[in-house]
């Protein structure tokens, strides 16, 4: 394939965009002002517990669905209205495959190579045969998690540029979870693919992520380099006596029986701690991923 040479100066556009989102069900809110930047070559793991707004951020993302507000581009592409050379640079896996259940697995990979220039048949066949799952058998006859494997073999058999998975490893037990995520991370390593993938499963994201992005009911409330969630948040600790001093915006807080106050809070512009933390009793406690999780998600 022959390069293609840029005549200007202009940045390339990002292959996730998210502006403002909003959208609602039945009067629910699932998405609440989300912006979300998502940069070429990471690998952002989207957490939250189940009914956070994963599915329908991803959904909005990619033009699946249409917000309510807020606009979303691919590639610089709006998500509504995506190109077909645009659609042919993404594979995505949502958390119940469910299309083309009548075809068998090898018919319905021959179907989809027609559409990708750049599809990797001898990875479909290794993979099938490392996996242990026949090409000759229809997609409805597979258990939940064998389809996830065969959706999971598919979208990285386009060679995609962005890869997006809808909670990758919900139907799979844990030896076969770690050699899909293991998988993830090779493909995307060696190919420079951007991915996006949600879960609720810390240990996954530890896992393949290189960024980390908190949804939690419809409110996007972090979003970082993983290995920096150590040094950027800290649960506070505040005596009852000092509890009125707490700085307003924290990511979650708990009022205790005896009246103090647990606060999840992060370092400021000016890298330094709310000065609440100062305060006589106050105490600053580290959290792991887990420990963060548990304590906003509550």
């Amino acid at each position: 394939m022959n390069a293609v040479l840029r005549t200007d100066d202009a940045p390339m556009p990002m292959p996730l965009v998210a502006q403002g989102l909003k959208h609602a069900y039945d009067g629910h809110n699932a998405l609440l002002n989300v912006d979300l930047e998502l940069h070429a070559g990471s690998v952002l793991g989207l957490i939250g517990r189940n009914g956070a707004g994963k599915s329908t951020l991803i959904r909005a993302l990619l033009g699946l669905l249409e917000p309510l507000d807020g606009t979303a581009t691919v590639f610089g592409d709006p998500a509504l209205h995506l190109t077909d050379a645009t659609k042919a640079r993404i594979a995505y896996v949502p958390q119940q495959p469910e299309a083309l259940a009548w075809l068998t697995a090898a018919q319905m990979f021959g179907y989809l190579a027609r559409f990708y220039p750049r599809w990797d048949a001898a990875f479909v066949e290794r993979t099938l045969d490392r996996w242990e799952l026949p090409g000759n058998r229809m997609l409805a006859k597979f258990s939940p998690g064998e389809r996830q494997r065969i959706d999971l073999i598919r979208a990285l058999a386009s060679q995609p540029e962005l890869l997006v998975l809808d909670e990758p490893a919900a139907s799979l037990d844990p030896v076969a979870r770690r050699d899909l995520l293991r998988e993830v991370a090779l493909r995307a390593g060696d190919a420079g693919a951007t991915v996006l993938f949600s879960t609720h499963i810390v240990s996954d994201l530890e896992r393949v992520a290189s960024d980390i992005a908190f949804l939690h009911q419809g409110r996007l409330l972090l979003h970082c380099p993983l290995d920096e969630t150590k040094e950027r948040y800290a649960r506070l600790w505040l005596p009852a006596n000092q509890s009125g001093a707490a700085p307003p915006h924290a990511l979650s807080r708990h009022r205790q029986a005896d009246g103090s106050l647990s606060l999840v809070v992060g370092r400021g512009d000016d890298d330094q701690w709310p000065a609440a933390a100062t305060l006589p009793g106050a105490r600053l406690d580290a959290l792991g991923l887990e420990d963060l999780f548990v304590e906003i998600a509550e």
